[in-house]
């Protein structure tokens, strides 16, 4: 029995250090990762709406949305936010940007974990270029009845693309600012 002891006490021993040392190194990188991320969001924004100055809002519905703004005559341009959803494997992040009409200028999913070859392929241009132009109403997967071509083997993945796309766009314009719902 004491030798059962012995062997827990050593083996918890190990656990705290070693628990120790993971917290430590998370303290270490969590600040640079988390700089990182908002500066690859920031390149982003401005990548699909370039020239732009860029004003932090939140949605009723608690949506963090940028509205650009041109620099010399502060002419709403458009506005960006990031739409997430559950994939297959993973919450998909994606970078949005409309224009000030609300049809959809690009994407960029900033994001994922999805299967690799399959729902990762969310990432290539072949399936973010399709949804530049798009109307709200337009941004279903074809497989629902709108004209985004799912992913072959990732219809879960291109699903939550587009219906997180369509909520944060109907969310954002339902703000009473942009001229939605008092």
């Amino acid at each position: 029995m004491k030798y059962y002891l012995k062997l827990g006490l050593i083996l918890f021993i190990f656990c705290v250090v070693a628990t120790g040392i993971l917290a430590y190194v998370n303290s270490l990188t969590a600040p640079v990762i988390a700089q990182r991320k908002a500066t690859e969001e920031k390149q982003a924004r401005e990548a699909l709406i370039p020239n732009a100055e860029f004003e932090e809002k939140e949605s009723d519905q608690g949506l963090t949305y940028f509205v650009a703004k041109d620099p010399e005559t502060a002419e709403i341009l458009g506005y960006t936010f990031i739409a997430a959803d559950l994939g297959y494997s993973s919450t998909v992040q994606t970078m949005v940007g409309v224009d000030s009409g609300f049809k959809v200028l690009g994407i960029r999913i900033v994001d994922q974990g999805e299967t690799p070859g399959l729902g990762a392929n969310c990432t290539l241009p072949a399936f973010t270029n399709q949804f530049a132009g798009l109307a709200v109403e337009d941004i279903y997967v074809n497989k629902d009845g709108g004209v985004v071509v799912a992913l072959s083997g990732a219809t879960i993945t291109s699903r939550c693309i587009a219906n997180s796309l369509r909520e944060g766009i109907i969310d954002v314009q339902d703000e009473p600012e942009q001229g939605g719902e008092q």
